[in-house]
């Protein structure tokens, strides 16, 4: 085993680390960025990929695409960074966002600091010196003062305990850990199994060169069309001109888009006008149409309205009723579960070579060497894609044996759910940070903006300690209970925790307790709220 104090690279000798990074996407390179570019700390990002690039390295899917648009999925802390990337479509590909976080590598000459293939597998805080020793899979461990997360919050890839799958002859692939050789669909005949917002990305272009697609939805669900298409230059030139105010925009709304919700109330407008909001509202496309009201997120009635609004649309997009129905027969409010937006989803349904099997009236009974088999029928199946998702915002921070002081570890803290203070910090895991961990908007919201806001308050906690002479910090326990009654004040003024078989509260993953994880009581206001208790001199937090 080799104990590994400054860049495996040597160029930091003998010197400790100030901190130790774990993950290279978004948040990992921009912590990175602002802690050793901007302030001079010596920090060591550990990757357990081959490339930076984070939950995009990996998700490599057909049809892989973000939700975000591209001008506000991206970094905002470099108006020179903004100004030289041009972005080539409105929502970016997999592969454009992945070329863009190596732009970002290079750029700010960020490599020499990340150890790729580097897999961490345990982490423990020295108590008596107030260190983190991280090891990785291959026995070489790091120490640092400060250990920071940045592992994502949907990187965790969930494949559901189907009975029989060992025995498939043919090939699986889960969509968030994509075969970076790809997958040849061609004349084959494929099942895929989900149908959130990956398996709505990924069902319309598997069915352009598969043999016979069969889509197992295991629940229905809304989509607005993304209208994906290229970007002009004037568009750009645009976006360019505007992006301070966007910028400022994003970073005080609730939802950290380039676009605020409308103040009308859905029940307070006519029906007429609702119909003529939605309409051009779908037409315009994207996540943006969540914004048509302010209490679709709130109120069941209203939000009821553009449920029924959407469903029409189904209805109309899709030939067969029957299949139109079981598309339809949606379970959730709109926007409750993560909302998704697609490039002719509905529509592929009517390819001859594509069906659909509504998993609620007929479930899988097993896999079998040749296929699926449901309660009605046997599938004849090559491949079969799981698009169905992650051990959310824990799974992959738990897949980490993390030991905190006194040798508990975060899953024994966490038996009943995860409870944290800001999303930021645990009690008993002292100088341990989580980029957007639960507890914070996270997921809510474009993730990098969310990303950007807690590095930056992370960076500026580590400045206060390193100013004042201190080397220890941690929530208190009443900081941290607090918190958790805040989350779920601000879930339950919503209609998200209504969804019993959310992602959000953990439900798609079997015994994980059933906690509301993210805050939702907005981006703009949790930033207000950061920064309050940091000018309070870090109020809630145990300092030594």
């Amino acid at each position: 085993m080799t104990t590994v104090s400054g860049n495996a690279s040597g160029s930091q000798g003998d010197l400790p680390l100030d901190a130790i990074v774990i993950g290279a996407g978004f948040s990992g390179l921009y912590q990175l960025h602002t802690l050793r570019n901007d302030h001079g700390y010596r920090v060591q990002v550990l990757e357990a990929g081959d490339g930076v690039g984070g939950t995009w390295h990996w998700n490599r899917y057909p049809g892989a695409r973000c939700d975000s648009e591209s001008h506000a999925y991206c970094y905002s802390f470099s108006d020179s960074l903004t100004r030289e990337w041009q972005w080539s479509e409105r929502y970016p590909g997999a592969a454009e966002i992945v070329r863009y976080l190596n732009h970002v590598a290079d750029r700010f000459d960020l490599r020499r600091d990340i150890q790729l293939n580097t897999r961490v597998v345990s982490a423990r805080f020295d108590d008596d010196r107030h260190q983190w020793h991280v090891k990785t899979a291959a026995g070489d461990t790091f120490v640092a003062r400060y250990l920071i997360t940045a592992i994502g919050c949907l990187s965790s890839a969930n494949v559901p305990a189907l009975a029989g799958l060992d025995r498939f002859n043919g090939q699986w692939v889960h969509t968030g850990a994509w075969p970076h050789d790809g997958v040849d669909f061609s004349g084959r005949r494929v099942g895929q199994i989900g149908t959130g917002s990956t398996g709505i990305q990924a069902a319309p272009v598997i069915a352009e060169t598969a043999k016979q697609l069969t889509v197992f939805q295991r629940t229905a669900n809304y989509s607005v069309p993304a209208r994906n298409a290229p970007l002009s230059d004037e568009q750009r030139q645009q976006q360019r001109d505007n992006a301070t105010a966007v910028r400022e925009l994003m970073r005080s709304n609730t939802n950290g888009h380039p676009w605020s919700i409308n103040s009308e109330s859905a029940l307070q407008a006519s029906a007429d006008e609702r119909a003529a909001r939605y309409e051009r509202m779908w037409t315009d496309g994207g996540l943006r149409f969540r914004a048509a009201y302010s209490d679709l997120g709130s109120n069941a009635q209203a939000n009821r309205t553009a449920a029924d609004f959407i469903k029409s649309k189904i209805r109309r997009k899709v030939r067969d009723p029957a299949t139109a129905e079981a598309l339809c027969n949606i379970d959730h409010p709109y926007g409750a579960k993560r909302p998704p937006i697609d490039t002719g989803y509905f529509e592929t349904f009517n390819r001859d070579h594509v069906s659909l099997v509504d998993l609620k009236s007929d479930p899988i009974i097993e896999v079998t060497a040749s296929g699926i088999r449901t309660e009605s029928t046997h599938h004849n199946l090559d491949i079969i894609v799981f698009a169905t998702g992650f051990d959310a915002m824990t799974g992959a921070l738990l897949s980490i044996d993390i030991e905190g002081v006194g040798g508990t570890t975060l899953q024994q803290k966490w038996a009943d759910g995860p409870c944290n203070y800001l999303g930021i910090q645990i009690t008993g895991f002292p100088n341990l940070f989580t980029i957007t961990g639960p507890g914070s908007p996270s997921v809510l919201t474009n993730m990098p903006v969310a990303i950007e806001q807690h590095v930056d308050w992370v960076t500026g906690c580590i400045n206060h300690l390193q100013q004042h002479g201190k080397t220890r910090i941690e929530a208190s326990d009443e900081a941290m209970t607090n918190w958790r009654s805040e989350v779920n004040t601000a879930a339950d003024a919503t209609l998200l925790p209504t969804v019993a078989h959310s992602w959000y509260l953990g439900a798609n993953i079997p015994g994980k307790p059933r906690v509301f994880m993210p805050y939702a009581g907005g981006l703009g206001r949790f930033r207000e709220i950061c920064n309050d208790i940091a000018a309070r001199n870090y109020d809630g937090f145990v300092i030594s």
